[in-house]
């Protein structure tokens, strides 16, 4: 029989090791302190260490992605990005909520739901799949299911532009957006966009316009991009030592 936690790795689509660092990224103190027996660890030192790793992993991104802005600039990205309530709308993409344990009290004051304890779940999943997989698995899921939907997020990101700038820096070969698919009645469209990089389709963007699903299909491109970068950049290094 599948359990929740279970249910949360084929979410994510990441299987622990430990099984213990996910149960414990997911525990509210509340929790910790009405089992205390049970000698259970709470989600807060995890928190602590995910929040570090988030800043560096969108650092990098935003580093590579754009080449010419200052350090200023970059911050003021990367502040938004990691700011609660974008840490929030993350979260409730995946549902994080419904897995969180907390005490009796906490749930019956609407604690599930509150935005300050969302985001530090969400940072302390992302310290768990650090300290049970490494750096890269936690850079894939930040490509994953942060990257693409920063636009969502507000971040005031130019996606296209620096998709392009990209491109042409670093691979000098042709893109262009395709529309493959338009679906849902006239007041309520969604477009499907895929982004093509000489003859591979790096990115796919959903919108309810084009230009919002073609800002889609840039971001998802641009985490790949970086992405395979970075794996390029570990490898040379350990071939290099």
């Amino acid at each position: 029989m599948l359990t929740k936690w279970d249910e949360l790795q084929r979410l994510v689509d990441i299987r622990f090791v430990d099984l213990n660092l996910l149960k414990q990224a997911f525990t509210h103190a509340s929790y910790r302190n009405e089992h205390r027996k049970a000698q259970i660890e709470d989600n807060e030192r995890l928190e602590f260490l995910g929040d570090a790793v988030l800043e560096l992993i969108i650092s990098d991104f935003l580093f590579q992605t754009y080449p010419r802005l200052p350090e200023g600039e970059l911050t003021r990205m990367r502040a938004a990005i990691v700011c609660e309530a974008s840490l929030v709308m993350f979260a409730r993409r995946l549902t994080f909520e419904q897995f969180i344990r907390l005490g009796r009290g906490e749930e019956r004051s609407g604690g599930r739901s509150r935005p300050a304890l969302l985001a530090d779940v969400f940072e302390a999943f992302l310290g768990a799949v650090y300290m049970d997989q490494g750096i890269e698995a936690a850079r894939k899921f930040v490509h994953t299911h942060v990257i693409p939907y920063l636009g969502d997020a507000k971040v005031g990101v130019d996606y296209k532009t620096a998709l392009q700038e990209w491109v042409q820096q670093r691979l000098g070969v042709p893109l262009r957006y395709l529309i493959v698919e338009e679906r849902g009645p006239a007041h309520a469209r969604e477009f499907v966009v895929h982004v093509q990089i000489g003859d591979q389709v790096k990115g796919v963007g959903l919108g309810k316009s084009k230009k919002e699903a073609e800002q889609q299909a840039a971001a998802a491109a641009l985490a790949a991009l970086v992405e395979e970068n970075s794996g390029e950049q570990m490898t040379s290094v350990s071939q290099a030592d």
